[in-house]
């Protein structure tokens, strides 16, 4: 199936995606700094160049939105109508990288916390509360 946008409108769509400072993102970002836990942002030292990264307590967070992380990916895979190959090609590399990612921080030590984007929109405080109790396991 042809794509239904032109190239121009495809291209400005994409370009309107953020890759960091996500609305989900600032939203747990504001709730650790409520809650005086600081951290750094976008740590570009580790794998996967985690979202928000405790390095003293040697814990990564990632905000992954369902979309392009592939949430629930069996089921959703079939709804693209339009580019199948290269959407499941796309998101289903970045679902292997999510793996790989996770894998190399774990045997470097780290801890990896990752995120819904729903999670984050629908209980930001059950989510900075599950960060709070592996910054203090790690302690």
């Amino acid at each position: 199936m042809v794509d239904k946008l032109t190239k121009k409108q495809r291209k400005k769509n994409m370009q309107a995606v953020k890759n960091k400072d996500s609305t989900i993102e600032l939203t747990l970002r504001k709730a650790l700094w409520e809650k005086g836990l600081r951290y750094r942002k976008h740590y570009n030292k580790l794998p996967g160049k985690p979202d928000i990264v405790f390095k003293g307590k040697k814990v990564a967070v990632f905000c992954d939105s369902e979309f392009w992380h592939g949430k629930n990916w069996e089921e959703r895979k079939h709804d693209f109508k339009s580019n199948k190959e290269f959407w499941h090609k796309k998101i289903e590399r970045n679902i292997e990288r999510d793996k790989e990612v996770n894998k190399e921080l774990n045997e470097m030590g780290w801890t990896v916390i990752r995120f819904w984007g729903e999670e984050i929109k629908n209980d930001v405080d059950k989510c900075v509360t599950k960060i709070e109790k592996e910054l203090k396991e790690n302690g």
